[in-house]
Parts: structure tokens; C-alpha cells; sequence
């Protein structure tokens, strides 16, 4: 039976301020915003001025990332922060460097969707199940993978996470999102970004599973477009930022926080929801994915995947990435002499892929919605058997990728090391998976 829920808060009334990486200014209360300085003495409304910083104070100032809030009690208003008990959060690893909690291998790999706790309903936070990645946090370094199945409401539990930004890709039901900067729903063909450091809880409606990336190093950006000229890909204007919201909720919160790969917990009397304006360019967005401009040949052969590129997130080398989140939407394929599917390859990137709706290209069985791959660098992959030689065959007219078809993928230039849970039965591990290629053995050389 499905989950019912209600979001704790209302959502009835959302606004938006458009725009990726804008300098924002909203205030929910007139006036809020002080005018002249960003600290001053004494704040409108009695408020306290608070900065919320992403990047280093000394940072070019085309990279600054920052934020004022203007809050009704400050951030540290809260008792001190005590581990949590290990065996609530037990699924949540960060130390990829820790080769007994890790699983490596060359193979390909292939999960299954991740299913749901009918038996004890977990919240999004509980129900995060660390997949994959490399690295570690403390030395901002990496990117973790996850998996998550929630059917619970957060309600007054309010978590932040000091390791890293978190990439959100629901495949399934709709995450009714309040942060400390506003309100903000995202649900399947939607995906959202949330800060580091940002607090926020999240509330269903009903069961919601979906996938998330964590980068420990940087902040994910649109990528910049070369040769392609001002416009495509990822617009922008089609980003939306939560306008400033608040609740002056005098009741017990719980604050959980992620530091270092381990969860910590602490209480504050007082909702954390109590920004009433803020002004800078360090916030929360959303996107919708049907608002990708696509790119593609009207001639021979392929542009590289990274022409599906939404958001990277770059490494200190130009042009690599700690993660390139890439997507496979709807399209028109129109070009002639040429195998059309994605092309067999080895690769210096390590691939994650899911399946948010529909069919993937290259992958006609056994790849269902929320379900997951894993290609490490230097792993061949490509299609399988079927999908091969119906594409070698087929008539080269124009098609349609239909609209329900959308498949998404997380790129990094680390080797990503599996958590041995995943491994085992947690979530299924799908061990025929190099099966869709064996028939591939039967290809013979024509010398005709």
C-alpha cells in the first residue's frame, strides 16, 4: 500500500527568483533588508545579521559565493552537538580511503531499485544509503553517491551538512523542501541543489525515492559552452532560488549534522526556519529538466556525452571534473551513417548511471526506473547485445527519443570504490548484469 502523508508546512503559496549563481534579495517581511550595510548595529525588526559563506573570504570575487541572513536568533542558539546513535544512520559512509568498509573492482555493476522500509518507515535523512564514491570529506576531497527510499515527514528534524554540496534527483514522488532561504517542491524530472551548510527538512506526500551526489570539493555550476555560443544546455534563467520565508516557532527541533562523514545531533528550542530576508548568491535552486536545451549532430558520428552536460562540478585541472551530472533526454536523432546509441568506450571518468523514467538508450532490459550502474575508469562499456544489432540494422531515419524516456548519469574523474553493504543485500546487485554482452562473443570477421 502507498504512503499517505502531509508536508508538516504549508506549500500552497511558492515563489521563485530565477536565475543560477544571481545575487538575490528577498525579504518577507517589508523593510527586513537593511539598506546601506550588511551588519549593522541594530537590524531591522530586531533581527540579527548572520553571513553564510560557501567560498574562502579571499577568493576572486567572480568565485565568491556568500550570503547575509537576517534572522530572528542567530545559528548558535542550540546545546552542543553529541554523536548519534551509529545504528540509525549506519548506512551513511564517507571514508572512501577506508579499504575494510570498501569494495573494489574493475567490473560493471547494476543495482536494482532501492526498496522502501514498510516495516519501520524511515525519513530522507534515515533512509540515505551510501552507494558509492572516492575520497574523504576532511580533507575536501571526493564525492559520495546515494541512494534514497524515505516515507516519513522530517517534521521538526532539521539536518545540515558541513562535508559538502548535495545533488538531488528524484525519481519518484515529490520532496516538499523548506530550507533556511525559503520553500521549494522538487519532484521526478526536477533536480535541486542544496549548499553546504544549509539547513533544511524535508516532507512527503508519499513515498519518494531518488538519487543523490556529493561533491566535498567546490560548488556545481552550469558548464561553460566553448564553440556552442551564448545559449543551450542548461539556460540560466530556467534556475529557480526559494524567496525568503520564515516561522517564529517557539518548540523542541532536533539539528542533525553530517561533519566528517559521521552524524551528529543536537536540540534547539526555536524553529532554524527563521531567516526573514537574506541577500547574496550562496542559496538552494531547482531545475526543471525539461528545460534543457538538447545539443546534437544533423550530420555523421557523435559529440562526447559531456554535450548532455546540466552541472559540473570542476577539479582544480581545467576541463576535469570532481562530477559532471549529465542527462539523456528526449531528442530527435537525425544523423545518417552513423551507429547511433552511444558508442563503445573506455574512459578516464568513472560513470554512474540512473534511470529516473522510461527506456535508456543503450539499455533496453534490465535497466528500469531507479535503477543504478556503476563503470569505473577503464571499464568498457557500451550496448547490449540487442540494442547493437537492431541499431547496425536499422533504417536511418529521422526518430524521436519519446518524452517518458530520461536517464541521468554522475561523472567523476576519481576511481569510485562500492560499499560493501551495497555489495550485499541492501540493495540488490543485479550479478548477470555482464550477461547483456556475452552474445557480443559471436561476432565474426568478414574478409567478404
Amino acid at each position: 500500500m502507498e504512503t499517505k502523508l502531509k508536508p508538516t508546512r504549508d506549500f500552497t503559496d511558492l515563489k521563485y527568483g530565477e536565475g543560477f549563481g544571481n545575487h538575490f534579495c528577498t525579504e518577507a517581511l517589508p523593510g527586513a533588508l537593511p539598506k546601506g550595510q550588511n551588519s549593522p548595529q541594530q537590524c531591522p525588526y530586531n533581527l540579527v545579521a548572520e553571513q553564510f559563506s560557501g567560498t574562502a573570504f579571499t577568493v576572486p570575487r567572480a568565485s565568491n559565493q556568500r550570503t547575509w541572513l537576517y534572522k530572528i536568533k542567530p545559528s548558535v542558539c542550540h546545546t552542543p552537538f553529541k554523536p548519534c546513535d551509529p545504528t540509525k544512520y549506519k548506512y551513511i559512509k564517507n571514508n572512501f580511503l577506508n579499504a575494510e568498509e570498501m569494495h573494489t573492482t574493475p567490473n560493471q555493476l547494476r543495482w536494482k531499485p532501492l526498496p522502501y522500509n514498510k516495516a519501520e518507515p524511515k525519513d530522507w535523512v534515515e533512509s540515505l544509503v551510501t552507494v558509492a564514491g572516492a575520497g574523504d570529506p576532511q580533507i575536501k576531497q571526493g564525492i559520495a553517491i546515494y541512494l534514497y527510499s524515505a516515507n516519513k515527514n522530517m517534521g521538526n528534524t532539521v539536518f545540515y551538512n558541513s562535508d559538502g554540496d548535495f545533488l538531488v534527483v528524484p525519481q519518484e514522488g515529490t520532496l516538499f523542501i523548506t530550507t533556511e532561504l525559503g520553500k521549494m517542491t522538487v519532484g521526478p524530472r526536477e533536480i535541486c541543489v542544496l549548499p553546504r551548510g544549509l539547513k533544511f527538512s524535508i516532507d512527503l506526500e508519499q513515498e519518494s525515492r531518488g538519487y543523490v551526489c556529493e561533491v566535498f570539493k567546490g560548488h556545481f555550476k552550469i558548464p561553460d559552452l566553448g564553440p556552442i555560443g551564448a545559449n543551450g544546455l542548461a539556460n540560466p534563467r530556467d534556475f529557480q532560488a526559494p524567496v525568503a520565508w520564515y516561522e517564529n516557532v517557539e518548540a523542541d527541533f532536533t539539528l542533525l549534522n553530517k561533519f566528517q562523514g559521521k552524524m551528529f545531533q543536537s536540540t534547539t528550542k526555536s524553529s532554524p526556519f527563521n531567516v526573514v530576508a537574506w541577500h547574496g548568491n550562496y542559496a538552494p535552486c531547482k531545475y526543471n529538466l525539461d528545460n534543457f536545451n538538447t545539443m546534437n549532430t544533423v550530420s555523421f558520428d557523435h559529440p562526447d556525452p559531456s554535450i548532455f552536460t546540466v552541472l559540473t562540478c570542476p577539479t582544480d585541472e581545467p576541463g576535469v571534473a570532481v562530477c559532471d551530472f549529465a542527462i539523456f533526454p528526449p531528442r530527435w536523432m537525425v544523423a545518417e551513417h552513423t551507429f547511433r546509441p552511444p558508442y563503445y568506450h573506455r574512459n578516464i571518468m568513472s560513470e554512474y548511471m540512473g534511470n529516473i523514467q522510461g527506456v535508456y538508450d543503450a539499455k533496453e532490459g534490465g535497466f528500469g526506473p531507479g535503477c543504478g550502474s556503476l563503470h569505473n575508469i577503464m571499464t568498457a562499456h557500451g550496448p547490449e547485445t540487442d540494442v547493437f544489432h537492431k541499431a547496425s540494422n536499422s533504417e536511418l531515419s529521422p526518430v524521436k527519443y519519446p518524452y517518458e524516456n530520461l536517464a541521468f548519469m554522475f561523472e567523476s574523474s576519481y576511481f569510485i570504490n562500492t560499499t560493501k553493504f551495497v555489495m550485499d543485500d541492501v540493495v540488490n546487485v543485479d550479478h548477470d548484469y555482464f550477461q547483456c554482452w556475452q552474445k557480443l562473443e559471436d561476432l565474426k570477421l568478414q574478409t567478404n
